[in-house]
């Protein structure tokens, strides 16, 4: 009974639900960019390059087929995410008030000091 009370106490955290919401928006978020890929950027740089359609790219050795266009296109839906991820990120911390340094400990006296006053002690007794 007390492990379920700490797994509802772990799930109602902030935290894990912060991470579930970004976990579904992260989800919608891939179809977007896929979308943007596969309609938009792909043709665009098939154009550039003549015509050239990434899916349609592969070889083949013996039986095996590898394509190696939809890899291309994987590589370039992450760069857009990454870029994306970066562009939140850095226009949060624009927005976030940045914090304040914590006012610097006052100086104490040195270990030197320390030890002479220890020895000026010992020397009273």
């Amino acid at each position: 009974m007390e492990m379920l009370n700490e797994f509802k106490a772990f799930i109602a955290r902030g935290n894990v639900l912060d991470l579930a919401v970004g976990v579904v928006i992260g989800a919608a978020f891939t179809a977007i960019v896929t979308s943007l890929v596969d309609d938009i950027i792909n043709p665009l740089i098939g154009l550039i390059v003549g015509g050239v359609d990434f899916s349609g790219l592969s070889f083949g050795i013996g039986e095996a087929q590898f394509m190696y266009g939809n890899f291309i296109t994987a590589i370039i839906k992450f760069l857009i995410v990454a870029w994306v991820v970066f562009l939140i990120v850095k226009a949060v911390n624009r927005l976030m008030p940045k914090k304040e340094e914590a006012p610097a400990a006052p100086a104490g006296p040195t270990d030197n000091e320390l030890l002479k006053e220890i020895l000026a002690t010992l020397k009273a007794k």
